[in-house]
């Protein structure tokens, strides 16, 4: 059978670890070509370089998907290198958490964090999507997935600026999809709970309570993220768009 992305060029952002890193090693072994772009460059190359060691075809790119300048010249980077751009995994982000918010309820957030968040998450996701968008649309098609969350779905309290930012990545995931259908698919990955770097301030503080809410009693791993970000970026999800895709356990499913 033929892989899932066979000949696709892909590009994944936040791929020095986590979920980012784990999707592009599994694109690379379904057969695409990846351009793997995170703001920590020493984490790219060492994600290129596994990727290498299992015969696969990567590009490095240094990148701080808040900066519109770098968001574009990534892409015409891809395009001079790859001559196209097929498959696109928004994934770079940062949580509450990482910028000293964690456990802070809406009223004690830093107006500062919370500018912060949503630079990143939101921002960066749309100065990506909207550089990728017109590569695709000058090309003739292609697929696009933004990291969403369970908390770009519904409350969560102590997360006021992952939240907000993640229903935006939610909304505008949904309203480019109408605009851009049915040449280019756009779908947000909402994953739960995940075995990362990134989720272990929130674990420190109620991992008892987490895990027992949900209904598989672990937490996922960043495979099973790309497992899921590899089919919705594939053929094989042709008729999937403007969707947003929990993969969490059975948390939301009460």
């Amino acid at each position: 059978m033929k892989r899932m992305l066979e000949d696709k060029v892909a590009l994944v952002t936040g791929a020095a670890g986590g979920i980012g890193r784990s999707s592009a090693l599994l694109f690379a072994a379904e057969g695409a070509k990846v351009a793997v772009a995170d703001r920590n460059a020493a984490g790219a190359e060492e994600t290129v370089a596994l990727i290498h060691e299992q015969g696969g075809d990567a590009l490095a790119l240094n990148v701080d998907v808040t900066n519109r300048t770098q968001v574009d010249t990534m892409v015409s980077k891809i395009v001079e290198t790859y001559g196209r751009l097929d498959c696109a995994f928004n994934n770079a982000g940062i949580t509450g958490g990482q910028i000293g918010q964690g456990g802070r309820f809406t009223a004690d957030w830093d107006e500062e964090a919370f500018d912060n968040i949503l630079n990143v998450n939101l921002k960066g996701t749309w100065l990506c999507m909207r550089a990728e968008l017109k590569q695709m649309m000058a090309q003739g098609g292609g697929s696009i997935l933004s990291t969403a969350s369970l908390a770009g779905l519904c409350g969560f309290p102590t997360t006021t600026g992952y939240s907000a930012s993640k229903h935006g990545v939610v909304g505008i995931t949904k309203t480019a999809a109408m605009e851009y259908a049915p040449t280019v698919r756009l779908n947000a990955l909402c994953p739960g709970y995940i075995d990362t770097d990134m989720l272990k301030d929130t674990m420190s503080r109620r991992g008892e309570l987490i895990l027992s809410q949900i209904p598989s009693g672990r937490l996922g791993s960043g495979n099973e993220m790309a497992e899921m970000a590899c089919w919705l970026l594939s053929d094989r999800a042709s008729y999937a768009t403007g969707q947003a895709f929990t993969v969490d356990g059975g948390f939301m499913a009460g």
